[in-house]
């Protein structure tokens, strides 16, 4: 049995940001054509009109203030409301390809590895950008990387289930180095034009290397335990996929986007989440008073400093339970990584802290980390 570590991690971080300001101006303009246009429906009773957004309402609902996109422009547009991308031919590689590169090279040089000393990718992510060839052999290709890859969907939840499934690999022997990317291009299946969720998700890309303790080039953190549940619900849904085109309508369904029940998800994850952890620590013979660092998935402040509270059993302090969400909004299951990329370097040896993700599914998974 080899003891798994985390060596490196890397970001991408899109150039382009669209502030809540100009996404409310960009909302409520469509808004107000939307209404025009349907104004005799409206009139009737048989429509609701829609109703303006606006930034206080989208900071106290999330905490979030601003996000990254790969293309703002498509967004903006009041007459589109989603990006515009160029599409790609079969010999290029493909936009999340292209973006987990930048995360995992990021990645590599932190742990002083090269692609090619890797011997499984794994792609985990909550929307791929095609069912096959997997974009994880896509990514194993250009980093010159050996062994093998898949691509892993848990929605919000995948890149720790990822870390889990590669820990567990390099634990048992079969594999020495892996790489877990989460190229997270939220902008295309939000619906935009939806009120209650259009401030919702950003883009950006994350990387993890993972190999044997014993062969860490650097500084690392031991994995010391990795945990994963589910419990299915329909209360975060997306009904897009590849049996659309069976169904008789074809129309642009508001389904086959990104669908919540924000409600219900607050009410019923927070108390999940939070007895997972807490069974996670328990189990493994760590209290509260151990955890210097909760780095939590990052979808609503409210639910992480809930989440954070009853797991430390007070207030946390500053800096034990770092948000990034202000600026780069929900990024699915990469939030978790972003906030363990940039609030990690400064915890000494023997330091503890735990990296969490929740979700779709429902989902949650949860890492053990010890700075070594």
């Amino acid at each position: 049995m080899f003891q798994p570590s985390i060596t490196g991690h890397g970001v991408f971080t899109p150039e382009q940001t669209i502030s809540n300001d100009e996404l409310v101006a960009s909302f409520n303009a469509y808004a107000a054509k939307w209404n025009e246009a349907h104004a005799d429906e409206i009139a009737r009773g048989e429509l609701e009109a829609k109703t303006e957004s606006s930034a206080g309402f989208i900071l106290s609902a999330s905490g979030i203030e601003s996000r990254h996109v790969l293309e703002k422009e498509g967004v903006l547009d009041p007459d589109r409301m989603f990006p515009r991308l160029r599409e790609r031919s079969d010999d290029e590689p493909g936009v999340m390809a292209e973006i987990a590169l930048d995360a995992a090279g990021k990645a590599l040089q932190m742990a002083g590895r090269d692609g090619s000393e890797i011997d499984l990718v794994i792609c985990a992510a909550s929307n791929h950008e095609r069912p096959y060839p997997a974009v994880a052999i896509e990514i194993q290709k250009l980093l010159g990387a050996g062994g093998f890859a898949f691509d892993m969907n848990v929605a919000c939840s995948s890149a720790t289930f990822g870390i889990q499934s590669a820990a567990d690999m390099i634990r048992s022997g079969s594999v020495r180095r892996a790489l877990v990317v989460s190229p997270e291009i939220t902008s295309g299946h939000l619906e935009w034009r939806d009120r209650d969720c259009h401030f919702i998700f950003g883009d950006v890309a994350t990387a993890v290397v993972l190999e044997r303790a014993e062969e860490a080039m650097g500084a690392r953190f031991d994995v010391i335990s990795t945990r994963c549940a589910t419990e299915f619900s329909n209360n975060i849904r997306n009904n897009n996929g590849f049996l659309r085109r069976t169904r008789d309508q074809m129309e642009d369904r508001r389904d086959m986007q990104f669908m919540q029940n924000g409600r219900k998800v607050f009410k019923e994850v927070l108390p999940m989440v939070s007895q997972h952890i807490a069974g996670h620590l328990a189990d493994e013979g760590w209290s509260a008073g151990d955890i210097r660092r909760l780095w939590l998935h990052q979808a609503n402040k409210a639910m992480n400093d809930f989440i954070g509270k009853k797991v430390l059993g007070r207030e946390p302090e500053a800096g034990e339970q770092p948000n990034i969400l202000q600026d780069y909004a929900n990024t699915s299951s990469a939030g978790s990584i972003i906030a363990f990329s940039k609030y990690s370097d400064d915890l000494e040896p023997g330091d503890r802290g735990v990296i969490c993700s929740f979700g779709a599914g429902y989902s949650v998974g949860s890492v053990l980390v010890t700075r070594a």
